[in-house]
């Protein structure tokens, strides 16, 4: 079998550094060496290696998160470089990343999403205002992020100051929205023109959290996944269709993870992740796991899908070539057209 060569991009410079390190180091022993001859590299340190070895790499694996890798900016480097890569191109990772720019688009699509407000650096908070439009308690968090990093729940209108500072720490602007007490759900879509959800999990935050935040979702133990979720059947299938359809509204490719939250017998969507966790017990892989698709085997399937678009954009992109080519031709042999 002729073997690959994969980049496998872990590290990189945002907030997420850790996390996107230890998903990294658990895909690269996952990868089959059988397939694949994989290539590490850190965004941070490693890019003019990326640039020099670009035309020996067959493919990309993108285990970032945050800002400068799940946002677009790498896709945009691998797209000059013309390097496949798995999941979401630039403009579908710039939308799921802005939490602002993927709810508008939630919205109108007619997926119901939590009220909320939005204030950039600059603007005076009103604490009354808030909790009189949205009510208490409030979610605040930064418009770009992941992780749940410099997010708050907010259960006072003297907290809320506070919170707004900790988000601006993040970003300029900041979301603030109406917390939904419910059951917590995600639910991965794995596919590029054909969608496929998978069985949805159910997340319950240990005790000392009041929702999912980084360390419920990062420190052993500190929360549980049931897969699939213990919610009736009707349930999981309307989840599972309001995750494609955040897929598609925002562009999404190769997979996504879009989370929701359950409550009072209604599903909310809250946001769409192009490049969830990659640990094997993170949530995509548990999902994996319920139909019978090992980690590695998940791998495989993301590496395909993203070769697979990239030849389909090559394909469009070399029939335009070749289009502009025969207009040339066509004017050379007839000047005075």
């Amino acid at each position: 079998m002729n073997r690959l060569t994969i980049a496998l991009l872990s590290g990189g410079a945002s907030s997420e550094r850790r996390v996107s390190q230890e998903s990294g180091n658990q895909v690269l022993n996952a990868l089959d060496r059988g397939k694949y001859r994989i290539m590490p590299y850190d965004p941070l340190t490693d890019l003019g290696k990326l640039v020099a070895d670009a035309p020996e790499i067959d493919a990309a694996l993108i285990i970032l998160h945050g800002p400068m890798g799940e946002d677009g900016t790498i896709q945009g480097i691998l797209d000059l470089l013309d390097i496949p890569y798995q999941g979401s191109g630039v403009l579908g990772s710039a939308l799921a990343m802005n939490k602002l720019a993927s709810k508008q688009l939630y919205e109108k699509a007619g997926l119901p999403v939590p009220s909320y407000r939005v204030l950039t650096r600059g603007d005076t908070p009103c604490p009354d205002r808030c909790a009189d439009s949205l009510g208490l308690p409030l979610v605040v968090k930064p418009v770009v992020g992941g992780s749940s990093i410099g997010m708050s729940l907010v259960r006072s209108k003297e907290d809320l100051a506070p919170a707004i500072e900790k988000a601006f720490e993040q970003d300029r602007s900041v979301l603030i929205e109406t917390y939904l007490q419910g059951t917590e759900l995600t639910c991965a879509v794995v596919g590029n023109d054909k969608l496929e959800a998978y069985p949805v999990v159910e997340i319950i935050p240990g005790k000392d959290h009041e929702f999912f935040d980084y360390e419920a979702k990062y420190n052993v133990g500190a929360s549980r996944e049931i897969c699939p979720a213990n919610i009736e059947a009707a349930v999981a299938e309307k989840a599972k269709a309001m995750a494609k359809t955040a897929h598609t509204v925002l562009y999404c490719r190769g997979y996504s993870r879009t989370d929701l939250i359950l409550c009072r017998r209604e599903l909310y969507v809250i946001e769409t992740n192009t490049i969830p966790g990659m640990t094997r017990t993170s949530l995509l892989p548990q999902s994996a796991e319920a139909v019978g698709i090992s980690f590695s085997s998940l791998l495989d399937k993301l590496i395909y899908l993203g070769l697979e678009e990239h030849t389909k954009k090559s394909q469009i992109r070399d029939h335009r070539r070749l289009q502009r080519i025969l207009r040339a031709m066509t004017d050379l042999l007839n000047p005075n057209k």
